[in-house]
């Protein structure tokens, strides 16, 4: 009896032998949207020398419409829709319904994406074998064995009349695992090969770290891990105080000074002891749980002054110094590569480099890879995979009992 497996392996090798590697290898679109939910980045791309290389033909980034982030950041706080549906004036009964309208609202705006990504690239939809598509994780609880992102991959398919590839996790969540990070096979397989590239930190909403192993050790898997939170809280920080999104190049941390007696508080969050495989999300680290310990730090020390910027600067030493301390104890000498918006926060990256100082702190463009692309990239290469029948989680990250092939396809 043929098993699914056995066609997986069978249609990967008809696929492989059809478009080779070389000037024919298909081209392949990476969606990706974080946990930032400031918009979604697509990108255009081949891969060469047996998925080692990546050819990025082109590149695309929209900002997300104001009620669809407004959705998005409500579905991802618990019980967190009714002030939506009340401030919109909306007719929906429930959670469900937000969650089901804003699916295919996300679908039609990730169409939009890829169809100027297509124009932009002057290439036709009937040239791209897939879209690797991650959708928007709105809740991910590993603990109780599921993560749900939102996504409408039929809306995709047909807007665009290209194969979706989405629903990354819950295959690996089958067999045991968190579902999280899913960059890890990537990163070895993009950057394993550069002997002095020891790990690769990914500082988006979170933080996620890849301890690479070198392509000629058969024997061991890279090894990675969420290491707390980066982005999410200082960009919810700045845009309460302020009427930027984010924090651009660090300068409103910098300007502030690190309020010691929070550091320790925030420090205290029990994620950042738990050993790997770990994951995590808005779920452990929200702007609810920063206001509860600034409540503690008033309380214990009511005659301390401080600024909002100097909760900022204490946000960028959280996220840099859980980071570093964690990798530190994995890595102790060569060239960590940094991706994601964090990479481009100079102050962060200063303060990296600080707290790691027998490692070079470098951002993945030195090696030609643009920090902001890094994951979309990602997806591209997933959707590959799933394509060739190739595994795409790392069960030594992940925590799952063993390699599975991610995602399902909507043809």
């Amino acid at each position: 009896m043929t098993t699914s497996a056995d066609f997986l392996a069978q249609f990967g090798q008809l696929f492989a032998e059809e478009h080779g590697s070389g000037d024919d290898a298909p081209y392949f679109i990476g969606m990706m949207s974080g946990t930032s939910l400031d918009g979604m980045d697509a990108v255009l791309c081949r891969f060469f020398d047996d998925e080692r290389t990546v050819e990025v033909l082109a590149s695309h980034s929209l900002p997300f419409a104001d009620d669809l982030r407004a959705a998005l950041l409500a579905l991802t706080t618990p019980n967190g829709t009714a002030d939506f549906i009340q401030a919109n004036g909306l007719s929906f009964q429930s959670e469900l319904d937000v969650y089901g309208w804003a699916s295919v609202y996300y679908a039609s705006f990730a169409a939009q994406v890829v169809l100027e990504l297509l124009t932009k690239a002057g290439i036709s939809s009937e040239q791209v074998d897939a879209i690797g598509c991650h959708g928007q994780t709105v809740r991910h609880r590993p603990e109780w064995s599921f993560s749900l992102q939102l996504f409408d991959p039929n809306v995709l398919a047909e807007y665009t009349g290209i194969a979706v590839v989405s629903d990354f996790r819950r295959r690996d969540m089958a067999v045991g695992g968190q579902g999280a990070p899913l960059v890890p096979a990537f990163h070895q397989a993009m950057f394993g090969s550069h002997g002095d590239v020891k790990a690769v930190l990914n500082l988006g909403g979170i933080a996620n770290i890849t301890l690479l192993t070198q392509h000629d050790d058969q024997d061991s898997s890279p090894m990675g891990f969420d290491t707390g939170v980066a982005n999410l809280l200082m960009d919810a920080w700045i845009a309460r105080h302020t009427d930027m999104s984010y924090d651009k190049d660090g300068a409103w941390a910098a300007s502030g000074q690190v309020i010691a007696p929070l550091l320790k508080l925030l420090l205290s969050h029990p994620f950042f002891a738990k050993l790997p495989p770990k994951s995590t999300g808005r779920e452990d680290f929200h702007l609810p749980w920063l206001d509860e310990m600034i409540a503690k730090l008033n309380h214990a020390c009511p005659d301390l002054r401080y600024s909002p910027a100097d909760v900022q600067a204490t946000l960028a030493e959280l996220t840099a110094i859980s980071a570093a301390e964690q990798i530190a104890q994995y890595v102790r000498s060569g060239t960590l590569l940094v991706c994601g918006g964090g990479a481009l926060n100079t102050h962060l990256m200063h303060r990296l480099q600080a707290h790691l100082p027998a490692l070079s702190v470098q951002p993945t463009s030195r090696l030609g890879v643009a920090v902001t692309l890094v994951e979309s990239i990602a997806f591209a290469w997933l959707a590959r995979q799933n394509i060739l029948g190739r595994a795409g989680n790392v069960p030594a990250v992940t925590g799952a009992n063993k390699a599975v092939v991610l995602g399902q396809v909507c043809f």
